[in-house]
């Protein structure tokens, strides 16, 4: 959902008194020939891949429908059952793009006021917000405001705060998904961890993060291969009838990785059994999820930069809907009225992830808050060298 900070200024070499190299073209110490055969993905943060653009928007608009399936779902298995199997992937799919563009964070102080502006401060107002439209639009009197307890999207973008700011750390580890995995396991037997920052979901969600911190362009580049896309149908026609089958026997609870074993009513040992079983499904169906994704730009690629508004304000439209009913008037027309629930979400999603609605909430989304924050002069010089660049250029 975040892309990579951009790292100007770490060029020690004086800027050359040429245009820059539009994309796709070779610089002037590239060779010609050789531009094409280096995959865009392995600059992330410089320039805008059109595959990580379009797996962002395609997973955002399966997060939406999603949350509008749920309160129609109870009386349809077979939308229970893609329910399912949607939850196992879609936010790990998220969860792991977000931790490759993770990669390159340390706790330089540009980057960490970043972190503070693009994840800390969006997750105060909206944690407020959702909670004043919890209060005086569904009347939900009995909840009191709490920071430290995140409620419904919220919690992502407490979590992501945690894993960034540990990026370095697993950086140091040999081996560093067989240890989340690990402390993942941990989390899925210490009651009680659904509450409190949704401690439950920052470890159970954390081995996909460390996962995406390890992958390396050219894993992604595998997923292209032919062989790869068409071994993709029958595991996802499995998933189908196995979702179909679990669907009236598993409790949802197991894919939100929210709580403990023991909250769900299962013996404690079940926990670290379902992590392991959940994060292979996991893997397995966000690998098809990408070697299905267009490498190509396609007419919504440009919306996989505004993710993070349709994700924060889709809420808004989903809980609306739910508070004055609509969801009971959809449930009367069954099939199609949970169609019609499906297209409509997917269109707000993508609505709210346009241009003319990150201008209007590019004050929440993306605050600046220079006064804030005092300039130090690495910092300074690198915002010189990038003024310059840009005079350059024009």
């Amino acid at each position: 959902m975040f892309d990579a900070a951009s790292l100007p200024g770490q060029n020690r070499r004086p800027l050359p008194p040429a245009q820059p190299p539009a994309d796709g073209a070779a610089g002037p110490h590239t060779p010609m020939g050789t531009q094409e055969r280096q995959p865009p993905v392995d600059r992330p943060g410089k320039q805008r891949d059109a595959f990580f653009d379009n797996v962002k928007y395609l997973a955002i608009v399966l997060v939406a429908v999603g949350h509008s399936w749920a309160p129609v779902k109870s009386d349809s298995r077979i939308l229970e059952g893609l329910y399912d199997v949607v939850y196992t992937f879609h936010m790990p799919a998220f969860i792991i793009i977000s931790g490759y563009f993770s990669r390159s964070f340390d706790l330089r102080p540009d980057r960490l006021k970043r972190l503070i502006t693009g994840v800390a401060v969006p997750y105060v107002l909206f944690q407020a917000a959702y909670s004043l439209f919890r209060r005086y639009v569904g009347h939900v009197t009995d909840q009191p405001f709490n920071l430290f307890s995140p409620w419904y999207l919220t919690w992502f973008l407490c979590a992501l705060f945690v894993w960034r700011l540990l990026s370095p750390l697993w950086k140091l580890v040999r081996w560093p998904v067989p240890v989340a995995l690990g402390v993942a396991m941990l989390g899925s037997v210490s009651a009680g961890t659904e509450s409190g920052l949704d401690l439950g979901r920052v470890l159970q969600f954390l081995p996909c993060f460390v996962l995406g911190l390890s992958l390396k362009p050219e894993h992604f580049t595998a997923l292209r291969r032919r062989w790869v896309r068409i071994a993709s149908v029958p595991v996802v026609a499995a998933a189908l009838a196995v979702g179909w089958w679990s669907a009236p026997r598993m409790d949802v609870g197991w894919f939100y990785r929210e709580s403990a074993a023991q909250d769900l009513g299962a013996p404690w040992w079940a926990g670290p059994l379902m992590t392991l079983a959940l994060f292979g499904c996991s893997l397995l169906l966000t690998a098809c999820f990408f070697a299905w994704v267009p490498r190509r730009r396609m007419w919504f690629t440009a919306l996989g930069a505004g993710t993070l508004y349709g994700y924060l304000l889709h809420g808004f439209v989903v809980k609306g809907c739910l508070y004055a009913g609509g969801f009971d008037f959809a449930q009367r027309y069954g099939v199609l009225g949970s169609a019609a629930v499906t297209v409509l979400a997917a269109a707000a999603v993508t609505l709210l992830c346009t241009r003319p609605v990150q201008r209007v909430f590019r004050f929440a989304m993306e605050p600046r808050l220079e006064w804030a924050f005092e300039q130090d002069a690495a910092e300074l010089a690198r915002e010189r060298q990038k003024k310059e660049r840009e005079k350059v250029s024009v």
